[in-house]
This record gives C-alpha cells, sequence and structure tokens, in this order.
C-alpha cells in the first residue's frame, strides 16, 4: 500500500505515487480506490495510464477493471477522468467562497498562537535572564522549542 500524506492536489511529484507505479511488474494490477486519488487532472490521467500499458500492468479503479488501449475503455477512463477533475474544482471553488464568507465576518484569523501575549512576554523574560535554555522554556511552556525561538526573534524585531 503507497500513501501521499499532506500534498496539495496539484502536485503530480508524489512520493507514493512513484513509489506504486515503480514497484508495478509486468502481469500486476494497480488498484486505486478512486480516480481523483491516482490523478489531479485529465492529463495527468492520461498520463499516468499511457505508462501503464507499455509496462504491462492492469488499472484496478473502485473494483473494476480498465484497460486503457480498448477504445471504450479509454472513452470510460476519460470520462471519468473528467468528473473527478470537475469535483476537485469545485470543491477548490467552494472552500475559496467559504474562506471569503468567512473573511467578510471576521471569522477567518488562521492558526492561534499557542502562548498568549502575557504568557510570550514571561517567556521572553525568562529568557533574558538568562537562567534557562530554550529546551527548558519550551518544556516549561508545553511548546516545541521553535515556538519559543519565534518569541524571541519577534520581541527583538517587533512586528
Amino acid at each position: 500500500m503507497y500513501v501521499d500524506k499532506g500534498l496539495t492536489g496539484t502536485n503530480r511529484a508524489r512520493p507514493g505515487l512513484r513509489e506504486a507505479l515503480a514497484a508495478c511488474r509486468a502481469g500486476d494490477t494497480l488498484v486505486v480506490t478512486k480516480l481523483d486519488r491516482l490523478a489531479r487532472s485529465v492529463a495527468d490521467a492520461h498520463a499516468i495510464v499511457q505508462e501503464l500499458p507499455r509496462a504491462q500492468v492492469k488499472l484496478n479503479l473502485g473494483g473494476s477493471v480498465h484497460d486503457p488501449t480498448d477504445p471504450v475503455g479509454k472513452l470510460l477512463f476519460t470520462a471519468l477522468a473528467m468528473v473527478a477533475e470537475f469535483e476537485a474544482d469545485l470543491a477548490r471553488l467552494r472552500t475559496r467562497e467559504g474562506m471569503k464568507v468567512a473573511k467578510a465576518k471576521g471569522r477567518l484569523r488562521g492558526k492561534q498562537p499557542k502562548l498568549n501575549p502575557r504568557q510570550e512576554a514571561h517567556l521572553v523574560a525568562l529568557h533574558a535572564a538568562g537562567e534557562h535554555t530554550s529546551a527548558e522554556l519550551a518544556e516549561l511552556f508545553g511548546v516545541a522549542r521553535s515556538t519559543v525561538y519565534r518569541a524571541i526573534e519577534r520581541s527583538v524585531t517587533p512586528r
């Protein structure tokens, strides 16, 4: 099983996909739960599917084996790829619209800080006193060391 986590929808350079395609041997069947898990666009789907017959690998989409060399298989695959791309485009559009509405209402603020301003000032004061290391401050305040470093950096160069 090959999985790509944390990658954007438009990224074709996916390590999990590359590893899955590299692992396929002649006579194998590449099993994908849904077409949108395999390809990000119609062009992307066609590029991937053109590689499979050359390697003598079959494609199983959601339980159905598709033959991209057969004219009917090509038609069905292209139609499925178009629908998958359309659904992805709609999801992106709805997300952008929802974010605009939330921003207009003042509800879109991004990730909340781990420390409130009073805690951050206390952390910076403890660091300035020189009695604690960054790791100790991180443990004391229950945050990552990178949070400590950013707080110290903000105190040196105010926003």
